[in-house]
This record gives structure tokens, sequence and C-alpha cells, in this order.
């Protein structure tokens, strides 16, 4: 059998981030920023929008795309200040109180995410369920007079040595002091993540449940609860956010007796973390100056944003078609990419339906169809004869309001040490096996 990716926290999402149609005058300016937000220009419609905000200070659409595009960047003093101004202009309209309050969010600053909420309705509110449902009110408060993701340990990084590299990296950790455990590592994922079975067996508090969105356009149930403390090989993290879903199930597939979590991009977003498959091992780094002097040196740089509260994506190309903006997911196992139908189709790849099989993704069994790719770029790295795989729609296609052509996985990064920078907002390439 084989399995597909995880992506444990991706969830669907159609955002109505057009904004309303206007009379005003520049209505065709504003037409012309959404067209190059579509492509994926995010620099190239912010200046459109700021523009059309300082000729009409009071225009909303364009003053929550502005946020919006700032939220991409995580440049979040920047989105603040837009989200703010937006919410000031429409105070009844949610968007800009949502994306308000996953800036606070990715501050760690739980309390503020929480009151940015206050007057939407969480439960049903579509932004909340499609791209942001871990700004689950009650979890957020549970947090208060903490400091979320407290780091305690010596030293400028620890060490996690890989016990397996294949189909996906694992190692070992532990769980509100107890015994070693282990969890794979997915960048398709976005909190930390524990089987359900063993959050019951550790008493984990639970805030509700989200409708998780896998592989193939599968749905599954997510729970979401919170640990008091995560420990990676010489540092202890105090007061995570967690999701919870079975995964014990996927153990076989991974190779070892028993998984019981996952390690996702948020915890990632928290360090300068690399995972290094080279040499076999996960580093944290302590987010220093000093620590990005050997990356900035020696490693290709590759631009990304961040979508969603995961979703890293920077810009590549497949086969010989136009650039386009790819999904970094190194949970997609026994496979270096995943495109979208349209892009197999545009990029004329042949799906080998003989060669198909059985396979495991979160939602459930997949059919999965091998393909290649005879050059894949992401960034200015390129890869020829690139094994990919086909198990059904590609539901992150249009999720954002711009097009994403698919995601690169594991096979793809297994060469490198890929090293993820959010401060700076880049990914480093280093070396090739």
């Amino acid at each position: 059998m084989k399995f597909t990716c995880i992506s444990l926290a991706a969830i669907i999402a159609a955002p109505s981030f057009l904004g309303q149609a206007t009379s005003q005058p520049r209505q065709s300016e504003i037409d012309s920023a959404d067209r190059l937000f579509q492509a994926g220009k995010f620099t190239e419609a912010g200046k459109l929008y700021s523009q059309i905000v300082t000729q009409n200070p009071k225009e909303y659409a364009a003053t929550l795309q502005l946020g919006r595009i700032a939220l991409l960047s995580n440049r979040l003093e920047e989105a603040q200040k837009w989200l703010e101004k937006a919410i000031s202009l429409q105070p009844s309209d949610a968007d800009a109180k949502v994306m308000l309050a996953e800036t606070f969010y990715r501050r760690d600053d739980f309390q503020k995410a929480a009151a940015a909420l206050n007057g939407v309705d969480v439960s049903s509110n579509k932004l909340i369920r499609e791209q942001y449902p871990t700004l689950n009110v009650a979890k957020l408060e549970s947090f208060k007079g903490q400091t979320p993701y407290e780091l305690h340990g010596n030293g400028t990084s620890t060490r996690l040595k890989f016990l397996k590299t294949d189909p996906l990296p694992v190692v070992n950790v532990r769980v509100n002091g107890g015994d070693e455990v282990t969890f794979f590592i997915d960048t398709g994922g976005s909190e930390v993540t524990l089987d359900t079975e063993f959050a019951k067996e550790l008493g984990i508090p639970q805030f509700g449940a989200v409708q998780g969105t896998f592989s193939g356009g599968q749905h599954a149930e997510v729970q979401q609860g919170r640990i008091e403390t995560l420990t990676l090989g010489d540092w202890t993290i105090k007061n995570l956010p967690t999701a919870m879903f079975p995964l014990r199930q996927l153990s076989e597939d991974l190779g070892v007796k028993r998984i019981d979590g996952v390690i996702g991009t948020t915890l990632f977003y928290h360090f300068l973390a690399t995972m290094d498959y080279p040499h076999g091992e996960l580093v944290l780094r302590r987010k220093t100056a000093e620590s990005l002097k050997e990356f900035k040196a020696s490693g290709k740089s590759i631009p990304i944003w961040m979508a969603s509260d995961h979703f890293m994506v920077g810009w590549g190309r497949v086969e010989t078609l136009p650039p386009t903006l790819l999904f970094v997911d190194t949970g997609l196992a026994q496979a270096g990419v995943k495109l979208a139908e349209s892009v197999i189709r545009e990029a004329g790849i042949k799906l080998e339906e003989e060669k198909a099989s059985e396979g495991a993704g979160g939602g459930g069994t997949l059919k999965i169809v091998p393909y290649t790719v005879h050059q894949l770029s992401f960034g200015d790295i390129r890869e020829e004869k690139v094994p990919g795989l086909y198990d059904g729609p590609f539901p992150w296609e249009n999720m954002f309001g711009f097009h994403l052509a698919g995601m690169v996985g594991h096979d793809f990064f297994k060469g490198y040490a890929v090293t993820f920078d959010f401060q700076n907002m880049q990914i480093f390439l280093q070396g090739k096996r």
C-alpha cells in the first residue's frame, strides 16, 4: 500500500477576496489589481491597490487587499495597520476581523487574536472554517496568562536525528514530559497534531472540531486542543495549541511501530528550522541574525508567501509552462510533485493508469496514479524526471483566490538541507547528495 500527502490542517477555501463591486470611477483599476492578485503577482497588485487607496482613502476593497497581501508576506505590523483601517471603513464585515485575528495569532498574542473575533460568528464564518480553522476562541483564551511556544533550553540550536528518512522523516519527541513517542514531519500540516487515541491517553483538553480537507478532496474531522510541553532534543517548548486526528493508522505505511503525532509548519514558524535530508536530522535554531549568516552565504534562497495558517507557496515551473505558484508540502510521500488536473492536461503529462495502486491519505483510501514530470523547478532549483502522483481533485488549486498549480513534495527536497526562514519569508536549499 502506498500513502499520499497528509496535509493535516489544509482546509479548502473559496474566499470572497475581491470585495463588492463599486460604482467608483476607479473600478477598472481595482479589476486590474485583482487580476494581478489572482495571477499571484502580489507585489504588482499591492502597488496598484496602494495607488487606489491614495486616490480614495475610503476604498474598502483595496484597503482589505493591502492587508491580505501584507499578511501573505508576513509583514504583520503593516497587515495590522491596513486591516484595522478596513474594519473602521466597514465594521460589519467579518473578513478583516478574521485576518486581523490571524495577524495576532502569528505573533503568539492569542488574547488579542480572540478579542479581534468579537462580533464574528466563528462557528459559521466561512473564512475561519475554510482558511483559518486554528482561530478557535476557546482554545486561544485558554492561554490567558501564558506565553504560547515558550522556549526552555540552552544553546542556539537543538538537533533531532531522523529515525527514518523515507517515506517521510520521523523523529522521537516527548509530550507533556512523558516517554519518547514517534512523530513524522509534514509542512503540509499546521499546528502540532496528536493521534486521537494518544490524546485521550494524555487527557488532552478539547475545544471543538473542524472539518479538514485532505488529498483527493476527502474530508475528515480534526479536533482542537492544547498540550503543556513538547520536548525536542535538548529543548522543551511550553504551551502549544494542537490538533487531534487518527494517525496510528498510518504507522505501517511509515515503517514504524507506532505514530503518535506530527510536527507541522506552525512549530517551524517559531524557529529557523532545517530539514537536513542528507545528514538525516531536524535542526531548530533560534531566530537570530547570527543563525542566518551561513545560509545567506551558501544557500539558494527562494522567496515564499504564507497563505492560511501554514501554506508556504513559492514560484516554480512545470515542464515548459509559464512560471506558477507551488505549495511546499514535505508530507507528500513517495512523490516529488502533485499537480492539479488542469495543469497535468496543459503540460501534456501522461497518467500511467496501468501502474495505478491503492493508497491511504488523511481522509481515507485513494486511487493513486503515477506520472513523471520531465522538468520541475522551484525557485532556482531544477530537477528532472520527478515522480508525481494523481489521487483525484486538487482542492487547493484556487483556494486563496490565486492559482496554485500543485505541491512540491518529499522526493523533490530529499537531496537538500531545507531551511525555513519566516522572518524574511524565504526557503534556503543547500547541497545535493
